[in-house]
């Protein structure tokens, strides 16, 4: 029996509406078919670091694990630790240095570490000390692993994402940011817990910086299929603006809320970026809210910036952004949310 794509059912002759549902990335290469030993490093064994290598380990997402971290001390404590769990796990080799040599062959660089504020110390000074951070740490995972995806997680992750892109010299496809991947888990939690439905039957999405600029995609949230906001007004059922924007700004500060309790965030950032490797290196082609580059993108101008998109994600990176529907007055947001970010990178030099 002669298989067939479902394609055929679109239309006379077949319709591939693969073409009109995507923009594709440029100069994007299939994955190899061959089957091989994949490796992910994990820079930074702070407490982000190792929720997600922690992660990594317990869905058995990579045949080998490194570490790298600037406190020796620690990192190889952290080591032992989830190598002594070596019985509990699936089959995983951990290793761990503070010199980068560690990570060679890596196909996935995932980089959490970052400078911490000091009192008084301002957002711009910060951002400098974590870029010349970003100096000592991407050159030497490009050079250790040319073929690699660099997906970073240290904050501001929109305008780091763009840093690591510049200083590692690899195609924009290959460099991805955290993004707002968590912060639409966190809306899509919101919105379920208010309905009381699953999370996983909610599709919600921020999009834009990873910040107080992010935008809330309202017009195309849906639930178990149903648009949310159409079906109101369908229904005549009134809501208040308000009540929207409140949802938005409870996304925005959940980080901070974490923060103040626990005084990190780490277990919801673990399972998020663990998601993300898991479509990138299983090559699951599932569509993310991260950090791409936008240049071009929903007439974003003004410069390279990275920002949150919805991207289909695959072993060679980002292979297409989607024309997600926006309302003008969303759309505008973005566009203001890019200049944001483009604002704060003016002022880098990189």
């Amino acid at each position: 029996m002669e298989n067939s794509s479902s394609a055929s059912y679109f239309g006379p002759g077949g319709l591939d509406i693969a073409d009109a549902f995507f923009t594709p990335i440029q100069h994007s290469i299939p994955p190899s078919s061959t089957k091989r030993h994949t490796k992910i490093s994990v820079i930074g064994a702070g407490n982000v670091g190792m929720a997600i290598a922690q992660t990594i380990l317990t869905q058995d997402l990579a045949d080998e694990l490194a570490i790298v971290d600037a406190i020796p001390d620690k990192l190889r404590g952290e080591m032992l630790d989830l190598q002594h769990a070596a019985a509990f796990l699936p089959r995983t080799k951990i290793v761990a240095a503070v010199d980068y040599s560690v990570t060679a062959g890596s196909d996935l660089c995932i980089v959490t570490a970052g400078a911490r504020q000091v009192s008084g110390e301002s957002r711009l000074n910060l951002l400098h000390r974590n870029v010349a951070l970003f100096r000592k740490i991407i050159p030497p995972l490009a050079e250790y692993s040319p073929e690699t995806i660099l997906l970073i997680v240290s904050n501001p992750v929109d305008v780091l994402t763009y840093v690591a892109w510049k200083l590692s010299g690899l195609p924009s496809y290959r460099v991805i940011g955290s993004g707002t991947n968590l912060d639409s888990s966190r809306f899509r939690f919101l919105i379920a817990d208010h309905l009381d439905v699953n999370a996983q039957d909610v599709e919600a999405c921020i999009i834009g910086e990873h910040g107080d600029s992010s935008v809330a995609l309202w017009s195309s949230i849906s639930v178990g299929g149903v648009p949310i906001l159409s079906f109101l007004d369908k229904r005549q059922i009134t809501y208040e603006k308000e009540t929207l924007e409140n949802i938005h700004k409870a996304v925005i500060n959940s980080a901070y809320e974490v923060i103040k309790l626990k005084g990190y965030t780490s277990w919801a950032i673990g399972y998020s970026v663990a998601s993300l490797a898991r479509s990138i290196l299983r090559d699951q082609r599932r569509i993310h809210p991260v950090s791409v580059l936008a240049k071009g993108l929903h007439d974003i101008d003004g410069g390279d910036v990275f920002l949150s998109l919805p991207a289909l994600l695959g072993r060679t990176g980002v292979l297409a952004t989607t024309h997600v529907h926006m309302t003008e007055e969303e759309a505008g947001h973005l566009r203001k949310s890019a200049k944001t970010i483009l604002e704060v990178q003016s002022q880098l030099g990189v």
